[in-house]
């Protein structure tokens, strides 16, 4: 979300894009998911679990562009998100 926010705004010179506080912020919310789910995989949370945690990204994303930028949830991404959370919810089981 932070990403495309930061993508949304125009930017003179063209590295000016790729560094500035929304992008910056991004890649740093991303760098932290990913150490501490190396550090719940060391604790002891079983893959399985992270995984469905994870998933849960392809149900909040769209939600969050709805909500945040306007986005439409067309008929299509609602039946993927549904398969999705099926999927999740078969694999959990």
């Amino acid at each position: 979300m932070l990403l495309k926010q930061g993508a949304r705004r125009g930017y003179q010179p063209w590295w000016r894009q790729y560094v500035n506080g929304w992008v910056i912020c991004g890649y740093a919310i991303m760098f932290a998911t990913m150490v501490i789910n190396i550090w719940c995989m060391h604790r002891g949370v079983c893959l399985k679990e992270l995984s469905i945690l994870e998933s849960t990204a392809y149900l909040f994303v769209p939600l969050l562009a709805f909500f945040c930028f306007g986005e439409r949830l067309t008929r299509r991404k609602i039946i993927a998100i549904s398969i999705i959370i099926l999927g999740v919810i078969v694999f959990f089981l």
